[in-house]
């Protein structure tokens, strides 16, 4: 890769959005993919950014539908359950010998992808941070942080510096880590109790570590025990810290997703964790019961 990168962006929401407009300021050719009606709106107006942390401003990006021209890397920004119609814009003979950088939820979706794109082709990464799509080409970001894990046991590390040096110049701090199972485990078992929860009693963090306080440290243990069992370290204690430290507002985008009427990620999350389980023989009763209310519920 180059010092100036030509990136495309599945998917210019919330995650997306940000990405794309933070690297095109940068100085590198983005282009985002997307339907005809949104590519339309970010050809001739371009993509707003309001962040505290980086910044208000426009950026000029590039839109299709469909990736049509080389690129170093593909990000892949769209949720669990919109990736099979959206990887649909992105043609295997297209991607070339491209990156694809799924910054997805769960753990499942790196083999998946690997079969579709082939294995040295696809770079896990993890992103945290608050940014959301409040319209068209309008992206809203509210943490004061934004901080991406790029991974990828197969892919040369030559190539993951390049594109985490990128990221790093653009505004989010990036490491590259070693352990692709250990990266994306770490996200999982902090986001599993933490969207289950919120979710299924509807109510913010706050309420969640005082009112329901047992069953969040249970689910904390046992997403700790899975995580464990597939090879990754994990720390039952700095999960609660963590949570405690949150703002007691705090909401899950998995809870916004249900209160909007939007399909959840609740197989990518919770039933991945279940599968999970199940295959090393942890149990995880609490888990379980949650996943059943909540497809019960209509999830």
């Amino acid at each position: 890769m180059a010092n100036k990168l030509t990136l495309a962006i599945l998917g210019p929401g919330g995650i997306g959005g940000l990405l794309a407009g933070l690297l095109c300021r940068a100085g590198h050719h983005v282009i985002c993919l997307s339907g005809e009606d949104t590519a339309g709106h970010l050809r001739t107006h371009g993509l707003r950014v309001r962040s505290a942390r980086f910044g208000d401003f426009t950026a000029s990006v590039a839109a299709d539908t469909e990736l049509r021209v080389p690129v170093d890397a593909v990000l892949v920004t769209v949720k669990h359950t919109a990736l099979d119609s959206a990887l649909t814009r992105v043609p295997s003979a297209a991607l070339g010998d491209a990156l694809l950088v799924p910054f997805l939820n769960g753990v499942e979706h790196p083999a998946a992808l690997r079969a579709r794109y082939g294995p040295e082709a696809v770079a896990p990464a993890v992103i945290r941070v608050e940014s959301t799509r409040v319209a068209p080409g309008v992206i809203e970001h509210a943490s004061p942080f934004a901080e991406v894990d790029l991974t990828g046991d197969q892919v040369s590390r030559p190539r993951l510096d390049a594109l985490a040096r990128a990221l790093t110049e653009a505004g989010p701090t990036t490491r590259v880590l070693p352990d692709e199972t250990a990266a994306l485990w770490a996200k999982m078992a902090f986001l599993a109790p933490f969207a289950l929860l919120t979710t299924r009693h509807a109510l913010p963090l706050g309420e969640i570590r005082t009112r329901h306080r047992e069953d969040l440290t249970a689910l904390v243990a046992e997403t700790a025990a899975v995580s464990r069992a597939c090879g990754a370290p994990a720390d039952p204690a700095a999960a609660l810290a963590r949570y405690d430290a949150f703002p007691p507002a705090t909401r899950s985008s998995m809870q916004r997703d249900a209160e909007a009427g939007r399909p959840l990620e609740l197989d990518a999350i919770g039933g991945a964790l279940l599968r999970a389980a199940d295959l090393h023989g942890v149990p995880v009763p609490v888990a379980a019961r949650l996943v059943r209310e909540l497809r019960e519920a209509g999830y």
